[in-house]
């Protein structure tokens, strides 16, 4: 049985050339293994790429919630909120591990954007766009309600509150198990790999890619039927590469969070508030921290590593102090930060904040088919439309593709009969889990993050390598990352398998030297190798810090 592996990448590559795929897919986020899903399960050979490691753009730097875009109701995106309102269900329900429930609070204020009545209206008609179950409908509180919720509240002028519910999640986590997903199903994924250069046949047309392997430095010609450009904030350098821009281009928005000790900063409840100057921010707690954020700024800077300015944190902090004035946090608070370049389609007129997120879909002249724009919540209606798009293209070519099945699927750790069986699966695992020799704690942080592949997890206890000064906790971790999630390198493990570069630096900080012997000693490194990717966590981890 094949393992989504470091061993796995490289015979994928040794057999790339021989191959001739229905679909070739550049990017590696979240659409893009979305779109890998969807077509594999519907009968079509599928190659995804991508340049750095998957999740590595936006995909693992949102605000971390699969919600409906109640804001872009005040823009009458009525179409879009509905669909991905109704998204939002699909998502809990086929990886309840990875996403859940999150009430959130919307304070009212005498002047503030938000009135009463339209609040409550305004909630009301996103609970029946999205399709909202009777228990999670929205709820109007009074002043002393809205404060029993959260005290931390700015009192002046508050007359109550809206409370209605969003999805938590894990962004990254949620695009490694949809890519692990469409591995399990026959889809063959690479990650840094990178789109060099198209190749096209006497028509002119897009026939293949020549990709660049980014770790040894080869390259291959690899061959299919649809070129898929799915590269987020990269899709105008992918378009460059087949032709001359013309027509739509991207607007990159850069979006800021921090992250405060919740000694600090002890937010109860998550809460979506308007600021002075017209912006909405999200503070949510999440596993003994408090994240805040979002800034939303035009971006022309490094793609691949947006980074967090001091007038990003200071605006943050003054957003803090403007809604939780009882709250004393200041530079030196922040343990972490994160930024992320949000890939929207241009509108001119429009500011960052005013830009839909809808997603667009166009074909080029040579047949390269571009999807760009969209929300983390919509991944998987809008791999479904592009892959209806590629399979209307082969019917007319005489080939059938099956139905979308995506909608129903459970993602890889998400095979529960329903949601709420989730905690007490976990409160088991978590049993046996400590029964091996690690905390309770541990084990339930564990028994979360993987779902059902807990039992994979637990599995590895007699595999892992004995002679590491790494806890057992921590090598489990380690092993499945490397042999279950095509984890290559530290920053793959500390920033997207595991997140806790963003919501744990210190535990980073205390294992990234053992974690890298241990990488280093399954991968065979050299030392040149050991040192390069040292240095790379090292600047990852002062850029969370700085």
């Amino acid at each position: 049985m094949s393992l989504f592996s470091y061993i796995e990448r490289k015979q994928i590559l040794s057999k790339v050339e021989d191959e001739k795929y229905d679909v070739i897919i550049i990017g590696g986020g979240i659409t893009g293994t979305g779109i890998a899903l969807d077509c594999v399960t519907r009968g079509l050979k599928t190659l995804l790429i991508e340049m750095q490691d998957f999740a590595a753009g936006t995909s693992s730097r949102s605000t971390k919630l699969v919600h409906g875009g109640l804001r872009y109701l005040k823009q009458f995106e009525v179409k879009m909120v509905a669909e991905v309102g109704k998204e939002r269900e699909v998502v809990y329900n086929n990886a309840p591990h990875v996403t859940h429930p999150e009430w959130m609070l919307l304070p009212i204020y005498k002047k503030g954007t938000f009135g009463k009545f339209s609040t409550s209206i305004g909630l009301k008609v996103y609970d029946f766009l999205a399709g909202v179950k009777r228990g999670e409908r929205r709820e109007m509180l009074s002043r002393q309600e809205t404060l029993e919720k959260e005290p931390l509240l700015n009192k002046s002028e508050l007359i109550g509150g809206g409370y209605y519910v969003e999805y938590r999640t894990d962004d990254a986590r949620l695009t490694i198990e949809v890519a692990k997903k469409a591995f399990e199903k026959g889809a063959e994924l690479l990650n840094y790999t990178k789109a060099a250069a198209f190749i096209y046949d006497a028509n002119g047309k897009v026939e293949g890619i020549k990709i660049n392997d980014v770790i040894t430095g080869d390259f291959y010609n690899v061959f299919g039927k649809k070129i898929v450009n799915a590269a987020g904030p990269w899709v105008e350098q992918v378009i460059r590469l087949d032709r001359k821009i013309t027509g739509k281009s991207l607007f990159h928005s850069k979006g800021v969070h921090i992250v405060i000790d919740g000694s600090k900063f002890p937010l109860s409840q998550a809460v979506y508030f308007d600021t002075p100057d017209g912006r909405m921010v999200f503070a949510i707690p999440r596993d003994g921290k408090t994240y805040v954020g979002t800034t939303d700024t035009e971006y022309k800077g490094d793609l691949k590593h947006p980074e967090a300015t001091l007038e990003d944190k200071e605006y943050i902090l003054k957003c803090i102090k403007f809604m939780f004035p009882e709250v004393n946090v200041g530079m030196n608070d922040i343990e972490s930060t994160w930024a992320g370049v949000r890939p929207l389609i241009r509108e001119e007129g429009r500011g960052p904040s005013e830009i839909s997120r809808k997603d667009e879909i166009w074909t080029s002249e040579t047949s390269l088919i571009t999807i760009a724009g969209g929300k983390l919540t919509g991944y998987r209606k809008m791999a479904e439309t592009i892959t209806d798009l590629i399979c209307k293209e082969f019917q007319d070519e005489g080939v059938t593709c099956k139905k979308s099945v995506t909608k129903t699927m459970r993602l890889s750790g998400g095979d529960f009969n329903k949601p709420k069986d989730y905690p007490t699966f976990i409160s088991e695992k978590a049993k046996e889990l400590s029964a091996l020799g690690m905390s309770m704690e541990e084990a339930t942080k564990i028994a979360g993050m993987y779902g059902t592949n807990s039992d994979t997890v637990i599995g590895l206890a007699d595999e892992v390598l004995k002679d590491s000064g790494l806890p057992l906790s921590v090598k489990l971790m380690l092993h499945y990352a490397i042999n279950y999630e095509m984890a290559l390198t530290p920053v793959d493990f500390f920033m997207r398998r595991s997140g806790a570069i963003f919501f744990d630096i210190n535990w980073v900080q205390t294992w990234q030297k053992e974690a890298i012997d241990y990488m280093g000693a399954i991968m065979n490194w050299t030392p040149e190798q050991k040192e390069k990717l040292t240095e790379d966590l090292e600047t990852r981890i002062q850029e969370a810090i700085d």
